[in-house]
């Protein structure tokens, strides 16, 4: 029997790719992220996190320690983060010297969350001179020395990241399928489930994580954070055409065309053919989009279903102001 929660009782936090929309620049999209992060930090907001991808339209977050330093540089309180970094594009020194850095400019305010994916093409790997070969199987050999960077130095190894060593910086594993819900339940780290893009085997994977987890030095009981598309707006119909953004979205990803955030349209059913419609809507079929009345009872219903204890949520928009007009709905429906 699972226990009933309220909106109230769980975290929220913000996750950021740094959209680009149509018709604007790279730069506009910095300046919305640290603009929504100082209202998410203003709102109550745990956590602002920046995934990396690589040679994507639409998505300026590829430099992601870096943006990460920008914010929590503009920020006084939130904690800042990656959801993730994706650590086969990365030797795990380099990754515990860039965040041993930020924990040390940002004391008790730094997360690092690791994914397994390259985050990118398979070209682009290779101009990010990373070698996959390995299909991922390095994964938890490089998580464990990257930890092994970041824990206090017992003075005697050869290599040491500095700054890195004794920073504390907390690990997340991050994942949308099982293996990471597996490595995170074994090495007793808190997880992040990808709910936002990946919802087919979200439950299966909280599952495998909690019934699997073993306390360790990090954490004493498991922690799951789910990621969550939301879209709220004043009313159901504005809430319904702005989320025809997050649906060209997708379906640009389903086309294998990644295209800046277009501005919304009345008349999905012109953009995309029935089968499309049927895979968009699938993806998103965590979605919750509506007025405060409808994103409260669906945010009721997912932390009740899958018992979280932290959302991680997205409310991509085509304009900034909308954007930040729904998180401070969320952020409303959260203090009741």
């Amino acid at each position: 029997m699972t226990d009933t929660k309220q909106f109230s009782d769980i975290k929220i936090s913000v996750l950021d790719l740094a959209p680009i929309a149509q018709g604007k620049t790279v730069a506009d999209s910095f300046r919305n992220t640290l603009d929504l992060a100082q209202h998410a930090e203003k709102w109550g907001y745990n956590r602002y996190w920046m995934a990396e991808h690589h040679n994507l339209d639409g998505i300026a977050s590829s430099a992601t320690s870096v943006l990460i330093g920008y914010v929590a540089g503009g920020t006084k309180s939130i904690r800042v983060g990656s959801g993730g970094v994706m650590l086969p594009n990365h030797a795990p020194l380099v990754i515990a010297e860039q965040f041993g850095t930020l924990g040390t400019l940002y004391p008790d305010r730094i997360d690092l969350g690791l994914g397994r994916a390259p985050g990118t093409d398979r070209l682009t790997m290779h101009a990010l001179r990373r070698d996959m070969s390995g299909g991922g199987n390095n994964f938890p050999d490089d998580v464990r020395e990257l930890m092994d960077y970041l824990a206090p130095s017992a003075g005697h190894e050869r290599v040491r990241a500095i700054p890195g060593a004794g920073v504390d910086v907390p690990v997340w594993l991050l994942g949308s399928s099982l293996y990471s819900a597996q490595l995170a339940a074994v090495m007793g780290l808190p997880y992040s489930f990808a709910g936002h893009f990946a919802p087919e085997q979200m439950m299966e994977a909280i599952h495998v994580y909690r019934s699997g987890f073993q306390a360790s030095r990090y954490l004493k009981k498991p922690y799951v954070m789910i990621g969550l598309q939301v879209v709220a707006a004043d009313s159901q119909v504005e809430a319904e055409l702005l989320a025809t953004t997050l649906y060209q979205r997708f379906l640009g990803i389903i086309r294998n065309q990644r295209v800046n955030l277009l501005p919304p349209t009345d008349n999905m059913d012109a953009v995309w053919r029935p089968g499309e419609k049927e895979l968009v809507l699938g993806k998103l079929s965590n979605a919750i989009i509506g007025d405060k009345d409808r994103v409260r009872q669906g945010l009721l219903d997912f932390i009740n279903t899958t018992q979280a204890d932290e959302l991680m949520i997205l409310s991509d928009m085509y304009e900034h102001r909308d954007r930040l007009h729904s998180f401070e709905l969320i952020s409303e429906i959260h203090k009741g």
